[in-house]
């Protein structure tokens, strides 16, 4: 008996090691190829590569707007690439705005690894390239898609303290930081201590006064919808929610997402 509690004992302890050792891998999916903008619905797009960190080169696409239309800064989600939110990114664009989807470090042939710190540095660097091609903050629309919520968050959570606030900030599929998201994965094991990359949105969002869209839906068997609630219920006003009904993960513009998106960016003017 004793053997056998031993030996459950050290199973239960190499899993902790392993999820702790291995999370980045269970994180970040970044074995796909960036394919090129002419093979997507964005074939227009300018390319930057952008050096965020010394060694650090990274592609981001940008497709200008209209005159005096705000621009969409995308922030996607754990796994893909930037070319697989074409069909995301395309219908606003044709609507007049500008969009730029943010490269990150190890995703789609980008030098590096993926970090909580490294993808906020990637994110700088588009803010920067953005400023340098005339757009100011307050006109820019942060939308953070999954993971990217946590970038997202965080970039309107630093401007916002620099006294620099974005236009608006549109989450999709959100967490609340990704130790609670952790534990919601793995139950049976402290996992929620044991997440190096953190991305506290819950912490942030309470700083953030530009306005906020939470889209998130009741299907969702990745990241629950109570995580959009709750980040709902501390962000400030001026806040507006869209809980699709039978939405989940990955499919939410199957539900007329991409086109709500719009509606609420034309009602702020």
């Amino acid at each position: 008996m004793q053997q056998v509690l031993l030996t459950a004992v050290g199973a239960y302890a190499l899993v902790i090691v392993s999820l702790y050792v291995f999370q980045r891998n269970l994180m970040y999916h970044t074995d796909a190829d960036l394919v090129p903008p002419s093979d997507t619905q964005l074939a227009h797009a300018q390319i930057h590569h952008l050096q965020s960190e010394p060694g650090i080169d990274v592609q981001s696409w940008y497709l200008p707007g209209k005159e005096g239309m705000p621009v969409i800064v995308f922030f996607h989600g754990n796994a893909g690439t930037i070319a697989d939110r074409d069909f995301k990114a395309a219908p606003w664009h044709a609507a007049g705005y500008g969009v730029w989807l943010t490269g990150y470090r190890g995703f789609g042939s980008n030098a590096g690894s993926p970090t909580e710190q490294g993808l906020y540095a990637d994110a700088r660097a588009a803010i920067e390239q953005l400023k340098r091609e005339g757009v100011d903050p307050a006109d820019m629309v942060f939308y953070g898609e999954s993971l990217g919520s946590g970038v997202a968050t965080n970039m309107a959570y630093e401007l916002a303290r620099s006294g620099t606030p974005v236009r608006n900030l549109i989450l999709e599929a959100p967490f609340t930081s990704m130790g609670a998201a952790a534990q919601f994965r793995h139950p049976y094991v402290p996992a929620r201590w044991l997440v190096r990359d953190r991305y506290d949105n819950l912490s942030k969002i309470t700083q953030i006064s530009a306005p906020l869209l939470v889209i998130h839906g009741d299907n969702d068997k990745v990241l629950p919808q109570q995580f959009g609630r709750e980040l709902y219920a501390a962000a400030k006003e001026p806040k507006k929610a869209m809980w699709i009904d039978g939405g989940g993960h990955t499919d939410l513009f199957d539900y007329g997402v991409g086109q709500a998106v719009l509606d609420y960016l034309d009602e702020l003017g």
